[in-house]
């Protein structure tokens, strides 16, 4: 069970305080000289630990060791937590943080967490802004309670440990959806005098399938030497379109060679995921060039090809 201490009511916010194992996620301060700490700082305020990132910005933990008048923490130990922008911030731009802050107890091998506000102020976080760049806990502790060495703040002499967590709302995303029957689901192409090609490959005009350029790929007499006598077919992101490291396409739709005299066309079902590594797929032995030459080609020696996509996902970022 959680050892609870007593809330302390400063100007309009609540301080919450409870203990347990949890060290600090963001940032750690420990002090080896306590007592000469406040006396280099008992004039000039509180000490500012060096600079340390969380959620793109900079941060401060801003301890005073002797309290902080100006901010009504006269006798007890005071401790903040101040934003350093990183990258120049608009004047009006705000930004909902929670903060948690802790103080080692070295006697009971604990720390004691502390929350500033109430519990839904926490949960939902705090305001830092250009007018407001600094938010804290007048009074963490009681002077006295924190200087007396049975109570374990201060421990092996003169020594404490404080710590903060910053956690700022992602400021990246992603949303990705399936577009069944997307519009203009179909695209045809045809190769005309078929068995006049010599170039190894061949590639469509691009078309545009769930935001982004495609195109298909074919080689008339294989997709290499192995495959010779077969049609190889491929569906591929159109040159220029780049993907992010990590990110898929998924992709559904019937590749087809169509049949000129009927109905009876060749159809293969494509179900795959897109990624940087591997933007196209297709197949080697689509059909063979025998069974082609016989049945896909029409009277002036064309070839008709047509891919449908019944699914396409599409992710947007942030």
């Amino acid at each position: 069970m959680l050892k609870k201490e007593k809330s302390c009511f400063v100007s309009d916010s609540t301080i919450t305080s409870k203990f347990g194992d949890r060290p600090p996620s963001t940032y750690s301060m420990k002090i080896q000289n306590l007592s000469q700490l406040k006396t280099l700082f008992s004039e000039t305020g509180g000490y500012k630990s060096r600079t340390f990132s969380s959620g793109k910005y900079n941060w401060r933990l801003v301890i005073y060791p002797n309290g902080n008048e100006k901010d009504n923490g006269t006798r007890a130990v005071d401790e903040k937590s101040a934003r350093r922008p990183k990258y120049p911030s608009n004047r009006n731009g705000t930004h909902q943080v929670r903060i948690g802050r802790c103080v080692w107890q070295r006697s009971s091998q604990k720390i004691m967490e502390l929350s500033c506000g109430t519990r839904d102020e926490y949960v939902e976080g705090k305001q830092f802004n250009a007018l407001r760049p600094v938010r804290g806990v007048p009074q963490v502790l009681p002077l006295d309670t924190f200087n007396d060495p049975k109570n374990g703040y201060v421990f092996n002499g003169d020594q404490c440990e404080f710590g903060v967590d910053v956690m700022v709302p992602l400021t990246n995303s992603e949303v990705v959806s399936f577009s069944q029957k997307p519009s203009n689901p179909k695209f045809s192409w045809t190769v005309n005098k078929f068995s006049k090609l010599k170039e190894h490959r061949y590639i469509s005009s691009k078309f545009l399938i769930g935001g982004r350029n495609w195109v298909l790929e074919l080689y008339p007499k294989g997709y290499n030497a192995t495959y010779s006598t077969w049609l190889s077919l491929f569906l591929h992101l159109a040159e220029g379109e780049k993907m992010k490291t990590g990110e898929e396409i998924y992709t559904q739709c019937d590749l087809r060679i169509l049949d000129p005299f009927g109905c009876n066309h060749m159809t293969r079902k494509f179900d795959r995921r897109h990624n940087i590594s591997n933007s196209g797929w297709g197949w080697c032995e689509f059909v063979s060039l025998a069974e082609l030459s016989k049945a896909y080609l029409d009277k002036q020696v064309s070839l008709r090809v047509e891919i449908e996509f019944e699914v396409v996902s599409t992710t947007k970022y942030s």
